[in-house]
């Protein structure tokens, strides 16, 4: 059996529930969902939450975490993947008008 955890969650339930309805992206939809659980009191342990969701035990406690730094807006952001464009877009379009006018002749 698993050490119990304690996190205190500023959301009610009903605003919980209502945000869970609204949500578009899978992921965010899991995040809310066990939030909604923890508040209701349906889990109460991370390897529960982990089991439901089909998740391991470290994505709920790296989640759990990022809702304890951020909020639900920190458990809730999206964070762009890749690096920065190296080739600024005024030498993207010039680049793309050369290569046209090439294989135009």
């Amino acid at each position: 059996m698993s050490r119990p955890f304690k996190i205190e969650i500023a959301k009610s339930e009903e605003e919980l529930k209502k945000r869970l309805q609204t949500a578009r992206l899978g992921n965010q939809k899991e995040k809310l969902q066990m939030l909604w659980w923890l508040k209701s009191g349906q889990v109460k342990e991370q390897q529960e939450i982990g089991k439901r969701l089909s998740r391991d035990t470290s994505t709920v406690t790296r989640c759990l975490q990022k809702y304890r730094l951020g909020g639900l807006s920190g458990l809730l952001s999206i964070k762009k993947a890749g690096a920065k464009r190296k080739i600024t877009a005024w030498c993207d379009r010039s680049t793309q008008g050369g290569v046209r006018n090439r294989k135009g002749v």
